[in-house]
């Protein structure tokens, strides 16, 4: 829901910063269009990711397709820095060699100030949804939203901050060119824009770099999945316990335990078996693998 949001709000965002762009010929409203179309672009990357990765795991794939949503939100980053950086810095170079005055600056206030409402309402609510999963997971808003496995949230909080950050810029550059008559400061902020959107770009691929190669659950996930496993009624002790991220919101789960008991081979096999499929019958593990412990390995605190 989050994304379709964001995606509704870039679309029309886009169509009025690209007619203000061609009533003022102001370079930062040139550089805030291409920025809402790749935005609304990446989402379109988004809602890829978020359909593909919810495929339920099959023979060929036992650890799911969740990891899928982090290729498609890479290709979503690369696109916000190709599109919308590059873009923006080399047009404001281009203007700033050549620089023309903005025409109708009162659209241009129009627009960015109609623009900074419709994007803020996109923030707000992908901030609501990233603080509730915060207090969930008794953690900060800001560390939930740079360590969340929820690449899609990730990517439309960034995308929105820097979509506002970028509005203020835009104004300002426009702003100062009218009370200076310097038309550069419209050029460096169209500059000041595709720099901002470089920086986002870069934090978002290389958040999903880690998530591709394999990044292991926080360490509070990882206290309460312990804590859990050695307060089952079967579970004597836990030694040894994994968990990586194979999807937003998914765990593969690795651990060794010793039972309560001491019953036969076949029935410890059934047990281990059974104590898996309840594992996965948690929303957030997608596969638990579970082996016994050696005698002599020290139990984990947790």
């Amino acid at each position: 829901m989050t994304v379709v949001i964001a995606f509704i709000a870039n679309i029309l965002v886009a169509i009025a910063k690209s007619v203000a762009a061609l009533l003022t010929g102001s370079a930062s409203m040139v550089a805030e269009a291409a920025h809402s179309w790749a935005d609304a672009g990446n989402e379109i990357f988004l809602l890829i990711a978020d359909r593909r990765s919810a495929r339920p795991k099959d023979s060929r794939h036992p650890l799911g397709f969740g990891r899928e949503a982090y290729v498609w939100s890479m290709f979503a980053a690369v696109g916000i820095f190709t599109a919308g950086a590059v873009f923006s810095i080399m047009h404001g170079l281009q203007e700033l060699n050549n620089p023309a005055p903005v025409e109708s600056p009162g659209i241009a206030f129009t627009v960015l100030g109609l623009a900074f409402l419709i994007e803020g309402s996109s923030f707000t609510q992908a901030v609501v949804q990233a603080r509730r999963k915060a207090r969930a997971q008794g953690t900060s808003t800001l560390d939930l939203v740079l360590r969340t496995s929820n690449t899609t949230l990730r990517a439309v909080v960034a995308e929105d901050f820097a979509a506002l950050v970028g509005l203020v810029a835009a104004g300002a550059g426009i702003y100062l060119h009218q009370i200076t008559g310097d038309a550069r400061w419209d050029a460096a902020g169209s500059m000041v824009i595709g720099v901002l959107l470089g920086v986002v770009a870069l934090v978002l691929i290389d958040r999903n770099r880690l998530f591709l190669i394999g990044a292991s659950s926080t360490p509070e996930i990882r206290a309460q999945v312990g804590l859990a496993l050695q307060g089952h009624e079967e579970i004597e002790r836990v030694t040894y316990l994994h968990l990586e991220y194979i999807g937003p919101d998914r765990l593969f789960l690795v651990a060794e335990v010793d039972l309560v008991g001491n019953d036969p081979e076949e029935d410890v096999a059934r047990q281990m078996r059974r104590l898996e499929r309840e594992l996965e019958a948690h929303e957030v593990i997608e596969t638990a693998v579970l082996s016994l412990s050696v005698s002599d390995e020290a139990s984990l605190e947790f």
